[in-house]
């Protein structure tokens, strides 16, 4: 009986000299590299057009005195003085940080108290979360217009607080007209930020759960010690969106209350509203806008140092 022979080995091909064995698939990669960003540079080209020029354009125009005339003549840090010894500016500022102390926390705890109600599916879920965004995409013009008969004297906000000693016209007062402004921006941004604080609990182990629940852990030491925790970077995310957001409120404002009473709802946008499209004051408008922007940018630093640092 014979044996088969043995198989030979297949001859070693050794790469060419001078050439590593995966220097090959690298060129390649760049290669495949360049002609993406060939493809995505139109749109890039348009973002960036669209994006930073008109922020560009605003900051040149902020040094400027332009007005719907055409004439334009040079002002340097002039527009800016006139910020600072202008009472009014200081009164949408004060306005604009009320309303943002008040309606960014308020909007992030509303969100995660509604997350964690709808996280987990059941019976009805589903319709509990459309229910909840739908503020969302609902038009703010349209619900202003609602909550204007709400707040007024005759409404049944008014009568919901009449044994308060709360009762009348909330939007006729100049202390409790801001109050009633975050109400409204609240209930139309909370779904947005339950529906983010949802997906980022989707991604929670369930297991650190289960355990802790058969360690005999509280509802609240599980999302104090669990979820929390893992929460921290979508809370950060929320909450400089939600600033951004509150710093340029303006259609809640331009619908309800127009600024008033007295100045008492007057936001910082609704100023750069003002001073560039009712008194054509341009370059003193783009400097307002330069000193909002220089704001929000400082507050997200500041959160990203408190909240966001270990991101």
């Amino acid at each position: 009986m014979t044996t088969a022979p043995p198989l030979a080995a297949p001859p070693r091909i050794d790469p060419p000299l001078g050439r590593a064995p995966g220097r090959a698939s690298r060129i390649l990669a760049r290669r495949e590299a360049r002609i993406a960003l060939l493809f995505v540079l139109p749109a890039f080209l348009l973002f960036l057009a669209f994006r930073f020029g008109p922020t560009i354009v605003g900051i040149a125009l902020s040094l400027f005195d332009y007005d719907i005339s055409g004439e334009i003549a040079w002002r340097g840090l002039e527009n800016f003085e006139r910020l600072v010894t202008d009472p009014l500016f200081w009164r949408a500022l004060t306005t604009t940080v009320l309303y943002t102390t008040f309606a960014v926390p308020l909007s992030l705890v509303l969100s995660t108290v509604m997350a964690l109600g709808v996280r987990r599916a059941f019976k009805g879920s589903r319709f509990f979360r459309s229910l909840f965004f739908l503020p969302v995409i609902t038009s703010l013009v349209l619900a202003g217009s609602i909550f204007v008969w709400i707040f007024s004297a005759n409404g049944p906000w008014s009568a919901l607080m009449t044994p308060l000693g709360l009762g009348g016209s909330w939007l006729a007062s100049t202390v409790l007209v801001v109050p009633a402004v975050v109400v409204v921006g609240v209930w139309s941004r909370f779904g947005y930020g339950m529906m983010i604080m949802i997906a980022a609990m989707q991604d929670i182990p369930r297991e650190l759960e289960e355990a802790a629940l058969v360690d005999g852990a509280s509802a609240w030491q599980r999302f104090r010690w669990i979820i929390l925790p893992h929460l921290r970077p979508t809370v950060f995310f929320l909450a400089v969106i939600e600033t951004t957001a509150a710093f340029q409120v303006f259609d809640v404002i331009y619908v309800m209350t127009q600024g008033g009473p007295a100045n008492a709802s007057y936001s910082l946008v609704y100023l750069i509203y003002d001073q560039g499209f009712r008194y054509f004051d341009y370059g003193y408008a783009a400097a307002a806008g330069v000193a909002l922007f220089v704001m929000t940018l400082v507050v997200a630093l500041i959160q990203r140092l408190v909240i966001g640092k270990q991101k």
